[in-house]
This record gives C-alpha cells, sequence and structure tokens, in this order.
C-alpha cells in the first residue's frame, strides 16, 4: 500500500516575496481585540500574515506597508520597533 504523501502548506513572505513552507515563517497576527503581536508557534486566533524569520524581511514589509494592508488595520511605528526587538532577541 502506497503512504500518502502529506500536502505542505505553503506561504508568501510580505518581505522578500518567496513562497515557503508556513512552519519556516513567523506570523504576524492581530487578535480580535485589534492587537498586533508576533506568533513564533502559528497558534494565536487571529489574522495572520507572514514574514520570514528576518529582520531584514520586516523592514521591507514596513517600508511598504504590506502587513498593514494584509491585516487591515493601521500599525503603529512602536508596534514594529517592538516586532524588530523580539526578532532580534528570538534570534540571538
Amino acid at each position: 500500500m502506497e503512504k500518502k504523501m502529506r500536502k505542505i502548506p505553503m506561504r508568501q513572505c510580505l518581505g522578500c516575496n518567496e513562497h515557503k513552507p508556513k512552519a519556516e515563517l513567523l506570523r504576524v497576527v492581530r487578535d480580535p481585540e485589534g492587537g498586533i503581536s508576533l506568533d513564533f508557534r502559528g497558534k494565536k486566533s487571529g489574522r495572520g500574515a507572514y514574514i520570514c524569520h528576518d529582520v531584514k524581511c520586516l523592514k521591507k514589509a514596513r517600508k511598504s506597508r504590506r502587513i498593514d494592508k494584509n491585516l487591515e488595520c493601521e500599525i503603529p511605528a512602536e508596534v514594529y520597533d517592538a516586532m524588530e526587538r523580539e526578532l532580534e532577541s528570538n534570534d540571538a
């Protein structure tokens, strides 16, 4: 009997536009209350957007406002700064 191949969910990074397996990307979430946060485990509820685990991709997405458009809300500069710090500290 043939073993069934599982389909790997792919997502597009909003910074570099590359399609990668969902597990390799970092999820940015807008929760039902409107808060924005990084979801390192991919389990938080809310609308999600994906970026690579790379500060450069976050900066590109920030400059082009692609995360704002994808999450359908305005993201304050302080939130982006906090996300950059969190991403840098998580890489270390």
